[in-house]
Order: C-alpha cells, then structure tokens, then sequence
C-alpha cells in the first residue's frame, strides 16, 4: 500500500487508502442504515396504510350498519307494542259500547242491572275497577263498584265529559287523572243517543293493572317500557322509574309517528325509542342501556379489531424479516450487492402489488388464512405433544390455548360467511338423479340430529307418504336445504317441543313439509327471512344466508319454499317440488 509523508516540525499527515477503506466502509454502513428506514418506511406505506384505510373504513360502516340495525329493532318493537295497546284499549272500549246493546239494558237501571255491566266488565279485563251511566247533564244515574259514594254524583263540570260531548267521536279515553277518589286512575267512556237522547256509559282503569298488561307484552324484550301524555306526565310506569302524574324526564324527540334516539341518565348512556298510540294522545316509551342495544356490535368490533391488529403484526413483520436479510445479504460482498439490487427491483414490484391490493382487499380469505395459521403455529409452540414448550406453566398454556381457539372459531365463521356468500351468488347446475324424499330425510335427521333433539326434549314426528313417488332432484342440495329447515325448527324451539316431518304428492308436486311448536314469526319477519343477512336468531347464532341458499337451490329445480308462521304458534316450512321437473325445465 503505498504511502506519502511530508514532516512538517512535529507534524505528520498521511496520504493512502488506508484511511480511505474505512471512511467509504462509515459511508456504506450510513447508506444501507438508510436504505433499511427508508424501505422499511416505504413497503410500510405500501402494504399497511391501504389496509389500515381500508379497515377503518369497513369497521365504522360496520358499526353505522349494526347500530342503525339496532335502533330499527327498538322502533319495530315499539310499534309493536303500540299497536297492541291500541288494540287493548279498542276492546275496552268495545266492550262498554256492547252494555248498550246487551239484553238487559235499561235507561233506570237498578243496581242489579249495573252490578252485572260491572261484571261482565270485569270478566273481560280485570283492569277495570267501576262502571256509571249517565245522563246527559253528566248526572250519575247507575253506578257499580267499590266507591258507591259517586252514585248520583255530577260529572257534568269533569275534563273527560266536556271532551267526550264536544267532539264528533262517540268515545273518549281520559289521561290518568285523581278524581272524586283522589286516586290515579283513566277514564273510558261512550256515548250513545237513545230515544233522542244522549246517554254515557263510562268505565275506569286500574293504571296498576294496565302496567301488569304493558309488563306482559314486553316480557323478554330486555327492554323497560312507560306511557307519557302530551305534558311529558307518566300514565302508566315502571314503579321503579317513576309513578304516575310524575314528570318524565324523557321528551320525545316527534310529536307523531316514532322516533329512537340516545339520552343520557345518571351517567349512563341508553337508547330509546318512542311511538305515538291512535286511541289516546300518548307516547310509549321504551328504553334500553347501550351495553345491551348493541351488544352485538361491540362483540363484532372487539374481533375485528382482534383480527385486523394480528393481519398488520403479521404484515408487518414480515417486512421486517425480508428488508432485514436483504440488506444483510447485500452488505456482505459485491455479488450480495448485486442482489441486493435485483431485490430492490423486487421490492419496487411489492409496492406495486401492494397499491393493487388496496383496491382489491374486499377478498378478506388470504387474511383469514394467515391468522389461522399462526393461530395454529402458536398453539404448536405451546403443545408438548407436537414439540412445543414445556417449560412454561401448563395452566398458562391452556389459557393461551383456549384463547387461541377463540380466535380459530371466529376466523372459521368468517370464512364460512365469504364461502356462502360465494354460493349464494354462483348459479349451480343441478345433478338431477332420481330419488325418494322419504329416505333423504330420513338420512338427514337420522344419527346426531336426533340424538340432539331427545337431549333438547323435542319430539321428532315423521309423517311420510308412503305412496310417495320418486322424483328428479339433486339429493346432496336438497339434503342441504332440508337440514337447514331442521336445524332452524330446533333453534326456534326455547324448551320442550316437537317437529313434524311431513310429506306429501299432490296437485302434481312433492311436498316436504318441516314444522315445529317453536316461537313463530311476525308478519314483518316473515317478510324478510329469504332475504340474505336477515336473521331472527341471536347475535352470533346466524348469519342470515341459509334460507336464502336454500330458497336458491329449490328454485334451480323448478320448486317453491312457502312459509306459514303466527308468534308463539309455531311455524311450517313447505318445500314443493315437481314431480315431472324434466317437463318444467323444457318450457
């Protein structure tokens, strides 16, 4: 190596490559320093941010989407409960209205006649607490119950007898009011002109008994439930809320139709809906804590969160893994660094095909896989069996296990929503052998699924047509589509039950019938349950693709799937088939 020195007094500076080797060795561990940030940063943008994008945008649709889904529930299920109120107080009034009409009515009625108004009343609704007939001057001339004070007594100057003469109606239902007996009570009252005359029967509600009936009608709602007059004044009220003629500390948000929106109380958060009644100026209210209104959507959050956190880590660590044995590939010699270029090249079309990826990253399998494996992976790591760690504490690893599965269960459900989502949207042609239903349902229902069904007390009935005829059909699909309507009969039933397997040939077609003692469906439900994502089960029980599959595959063979359903009356699934489907598909 060749050297310069110059002296200079006490002074020596030297010149050769020495000194040069190691500044451009400083310059190259500066430079590949560099390059690993600036890679690292790079294929960081590209592979994570599109997805963090991505996912952020689907999770907040999705919460819009769960939470819009649960407050429509709560206005579905105030409308409910207002229309069989209404319905309640229409009978009631109904039933005063039939006193005019019953035989032995009398315009002087003697104590004995209004005795038995009274208790024919009583035999209809034990709400009502007393009946009076009066005159038109609003003079109590007939009276039957508990307070034989108001016999004779003048309502001529009460708020419910102004109304009622004033208006065209020939009936009036009163706010809760005190009184002449300074109690809470309702007013219904009827009109009716005899012999030129107009005459008022009049009957009073119990509000105690009227909460006992709004309790029984929302029993398993989750939900609390309270009717408020125009002035905000509770009617009828939970007595832990509040009690009647209080004021209520929810204003409803519309002054018709119906209404959900999310007040806060003592600190808490709750969610209420709101439906005005048509018999009465009153507003039904319910109201229920956020926690449980969108249980649901905090559950689906915590595992998309879950699911997305281990997608990044896993990206993310990848990338670190490659940048860091590429660089160190490439500081190693010349020929590293030759590759360390053809891996830049690499690197450059990884970027590329991670801008791709973020327009095309709706196709969430490949996620789902990788977290499956590396669920799998780790649970390895912790099983002694197969290799895995045996020092660390059994219990903790059976902990991480059970949490690992956790996860696997969630990452399958995924995929068995993207695989059904596939079938419902691909047109399968279907292998049409000839075959007896009988025997198909009988291989469906034979085995496990009876055996569930007599640990769960339901009764499994088969009521086969043994003339049946054999017919052309795909036996796989069809088995699928009857399996299906057989799991969804044993879900519907809460407690001992039975379900009826019917078949049948007639009008030319082969029915199968699948019936069971369960819940039963509304009108509105029965509307929606071939509708892909519409589920009556319990978060986390469906996904709301089944019946749509199988109304699919039914229809592929030229048949039909009717339903006949009533709440709490159980329901009938009726999967009709033709018996000459070769004839149908050539039309």
């Amino acid at each position: 190596m060749n050297r310069l020195q110059k002296s200079d007094g006490a002074k020596t500076v030297s010149f050769g490559g020495t000194g040069r080797a190691r500044l451009n060795g400083d310059e190259t561990k500066i430079y590949f320093r560099r390059l690993k940030t600036r890679l690292l940063a790079s294929m960081a943008v590209a592979f994570l941010v599109p997805l963090i994008i991505l996912s952020v945008y689907f999770h907040v649709q999705f919460n819009l989407t769960l939470k819009n889904s649960s407050k429509l529930h709560l206005i579905s299920l105030a409308e409910s409960l207002t229309n069989t109120i209404d319905l309640f107080l229409q009978e009631r009034v109904v039933n005063i209205f039939n006193l005019f009409h019953g035989t032995g009515f009398n315009l002087t009625p003697s104590q004995q006649h209004m005795n038995a108004y009274f208790r024919n009343l009583t035999e209809t609704s034990s709400a009502f607490i007393d009946v009076g007939f009066l005159d038109k001057d609003g003079n109590q001339i007939g009276y039957a119950g508990p307070f034989p004070y108001l016999h004779g007594q003048d309502y001529s100057n009460e708020l419910w007898f102004k109304a009622l003469m004033n208006q065209a109606e020939n009936y009036y239902v009163s706010d809760i009011y005190m009184g002449f007996r300074n109690k809470p009570h309702f007013t219904i009252a009827v009109k009716q002109l005899v012999d030129n005359e107009i005459y008022v029967m009049r009957a009073t509600m119990d509000p105690d008994k009227f909460y006992l009936f709004l309790r029984a009608i929302g029993r398993g709602k989750s939900v609390d439930a309270a009717l408020t007059n125009q002035k905000g004044e509770y009617q009828v009220v939970d007595p832990g809320q509040g009690a009647p003629l209080e004021q209520s500390y929810f204003i409803p948000p519309v002054l018709s139709g119906s209404e959900v929106t999310e007040i806060g109380k003592n600190g808490a958060t709750e969610l209420v809906a709101c439906s005005w009644l048509r018999e009465v100026p009153w507003v039904l209210s319910i109201r229920q804590p956020l926690n449980i209104a969108y249980a649901g959507m905090y559950q689906a959050r915590r595992i998309i969160i879950i699911a997305t956190i281990l997608v990044l880590l896993s990206i993310f660590t990848a990338i670190v893994i490659s940048t860091r044995r590429l660089l160190n590939r490439a500081q190693a010699n010349e020929e590293a660094r030759k590759e360390l270029q053809s891996q830049l090249f690499h690197a450059a079309k990884l970027v590329s095909v991670g801008e791709l990826a973020a327009g095309i990253a709706h196709e969430i399998n490949n996620p789902l896989a990788i977290i499956s494996s590396q669920s799998g992976v780790i649970k390895d790591m912790f099983d002694p069996e197969v290799g895995g760690s045996t020092h660390m504490d059994p219990e903790v690893s059976e902990n991480i296990i059970k949490e690992l599965t956790i996860v696997d269960e969630a990452v399958f459900r995924a995929k068995d929503i993207t695989g059904k989502l596939l079938k419902s949207a691909r047109k399968n042609v279907p292998k049409l052998v000839k075959s007896n239903v009988n025997r198909i349902l009988d291989d469906v229902v034979d085995g496990l699924i009876e055996k569930e069904f007599q640990v769960a007390d339901i009764d499994l009935v088969r009521n086969y047509d043994a003339n049946l005829p054999e017919i052309l059909l795909d036996p796989d699909q069809i088995r699928q589509v009857l399996q299906n309507l057989i799991n969804n009969a044993g879900d519907a039933i809460e407690g001992p039950g039975k379900i009826t397997l019917t078949t049948q040939a007639k009008d030319g077609k082969v029915r199968m019938i699948v019936s069971d003692s369960g819940k039963g469906m509304t009108h509105e439900q029965m509307g929606k349950i071939f509708l892909p994502f519409f589920t009556t089960k319990e978060v986390g029980k469906g996904t709301g693709l089944g019946l749509a599959i199988s109304l699919s595959i039914v229809e592929s063979m030229g048949g039909t799937i009717d339903v006949q359903s009533m709440p709490e009356a159980g329901s009938s699934f009726i999967v009709s088939l033709p018996i000459n489907f070769k004839e149908v598909s050539q039309q």
